[in-house]
């Protein structure tokens, strides 16, 4: 008798466990974010083929897990303007961020647009995640508010000698105006930023959590100066070291006012390397941050592939502006050509093809509708950028967009697959065809075959050009009052 009712009860039971267990699969789980960003990173990665002696092993794993973009740039070449405009999600022609801003307060009192603006982690928050952050974010730190775990503000650019080992330029042998500068040191990782920021990143990936997290690591090298443990510098031995292409008289089809940008006294010039028997060490030095940095790179992500959330987390990492390396006479970023703009991207998530390569140009700007996207989130509104879940579908598909770079008020560079267009304040303008001049060393602006591809990219231009952002300041910022002098920009701040 027992038997006979005990067993329908059984049944029941266990169609009940099965429809709950269906009904919890057929929902999706948000996934979570791992937000890597490194600073001053050009393209000098294994998987971008940007320099024949760079290690970057984790990154290139990280690029075969998912996809790279070969054409992503940055929307301003400084740190600061383009760190504003992905958090925005605004273009620095719409904010009036063209120089050094500091962090979430000044960012947000730019103008009405920032201020009615909601940074990308606050939008997670918004929608039920839980958002943490360390190291360099915004131009310093990941701000309390912001990010609802902060790491605090990491020091400075990590330890540096009492004096200068290389360079002094015009600061003297202190760390002032530039911190230009390389060489190995200190003797240990330990007393790095980036590794303690790559310790505290591992620790939230071992705690649990209630709900999806946004978790934001902001890697300081291969920012200036270039000092890290002698064992990084070991691996790139100096005279093994290859500099890149060169060529001495490239400025001299180059508009004025694109040599008075280039010109930044404070840092070295190629010519001065060559001269002083310095530019295979000042690459040796770049060369050894970049391994330097994809080891913690490699630290994170191996944490959280051996955690709980490794199946359901997407992985993001960005640089936020390149840098230049002796091409164009300069050691700088602060331009419109190529290696300032370009900046490595990848993005890898679950239920998303791996090994995929796109050609497309995109921006940084881009990443926030595309995290709102591929997370199931309402779109904002407010985003001037474009969702890159079509490439990720499709790395070859359909893309009608251009990447957009402004340094300095109505100064652009408009990049598309084939071409880049620069347009300064001044009317002057430039153009490259990377099918032939992956250097830029051909300005082919003024041959008149070319009037048709320089009206189809200058319709690209961005209609509004908003004044300077009061919040603005550095040095660089008065570098264009000093240098450039344009009406343009009379009342950048001093």
């Amino acid at each position: 008798m027992h038997k006979n009712i005990s067993t329908p009860i059984f049944y029941a039971t266990a169609i009940a466990a099965m429809l709950m267990t269906s009904c919890t699969q057929s929902v999706p789980k948000q996934p979570n974010i791992l937000f890597i960003a490194i600073d001053d990173l050009n393209d000098w990665i294994g998987c971008m083929s940007g320099h024949p002696n760079t290690i970057t092993p984790n990154i290139d794993r990280l690029a075969s897990q998912g996809t790279l973009f070969t054409n992503a740039h940055c929307q301003a070449p400084i740190c600061s303007p383009s760190r504003s405009s992905l958090m925005t999600g605004l273009l620095p022609s719409t904010t009036g961020i063209y120089g050094q801003v500091d962090d979430d307060n000044d960012v947000r009192k730019s103008n009405d647009a920032t201020r009615a603006s909601t940074f990308l982690p606050e939008y997670f928050q918004q929608n039920g995640y839980k958002t943490m952050g360390i190291g360099k974010l915004f131009h310093k730190h990941a701000p309390d508010g912001v990010f609802e775990i902060s790491g605090g503000r990491v020091p400075g650019f990590g330890p540096a000698p009492e004096k200068r080992m290389k360079w002094e330029g015009k600061s003297g042998p202190g760390y002032g105006a530039t911190s230009t500068d390389w060489g190995a040191f200190p003797d240990v990782d330990e007393k790095m930023p980036d590794h303690q920021s790559a310790e505290w990143a591992k620790q939230r990936l071992a705690e649990d959590h209630d709900r999806p997290f946004f978790l934001a690591v902001g890697f300081l090298r291969p920012h200036v100066p270039w000092h890290v443990p002698q064992k990084w510098f070991d691996q790139h031995p100096a005279q093994q070291v290859q500099v890149p292409p060169y060529l001495p008289t490239d400025y001299d089809d180059i508009p004025d006012i694109g040599v008075r940008i280039a010109d930044l006294p404070m840092m070295p010039t190629t010519e001065w390397a060559i001269e002083n028997d310095e530019w295979q060490n000042i690459v040796q030095a770049y060369l050894s941050c970049i391994t330097f940095v994809d080891h913690y790179v490699g630290e994170v992500v191996n944490a959280l592939e051996q955690s709980q959330y490794a199946d359901n987390t997407i992985i993001v990492l960005w640089a936020d502006h390149g840098y230049h390396l002796g091409e164009k006479n300069r050691f700088a970023k602060h331009s419109l050509w190529e290696e300032a703009t370009k900046v490595p991207l990848i993005i890898s998530a679950p239920n998303y093809p791996a090994g995929q390569i796109s050609s497309k140009p995109i921006g940084l700007i881009d990443l926030y509708p595309t995290l709102l996207d591929m997370a199931g989130l309402t779109p904002n509104p407010q985003n001037e950028g474009h969702s890159l879940v079509p490439l990720l579908q499709n790395p070859g598909g359909d893309w009608p967009h251009v990447a957009l770079t402004t340094y300095g008020r109505n100064n652009h560079s408009v990049r598309d697959e084939h071409f880049r267009y620069i347009r300064y304040e001044d009317g002057s303008e430039e153009l490259y065809d990377h099918r032939t001049d992956a250097d830029e060393w051909r300005n082919l602006a003024g041959q008149p075959e070319y009037a048709e591809v320089k009206a189809r990219l200058a319709q690209q231009l961005p209609a509004v050009n908003a004044p300077w952002a009061p919040t603005s300041y550095h040095n660089y910022n008065r570098y264009f009052i000093e240098h450039m002098a344009r009406e343009s920009n009379e009342g950048a701040p001093q």
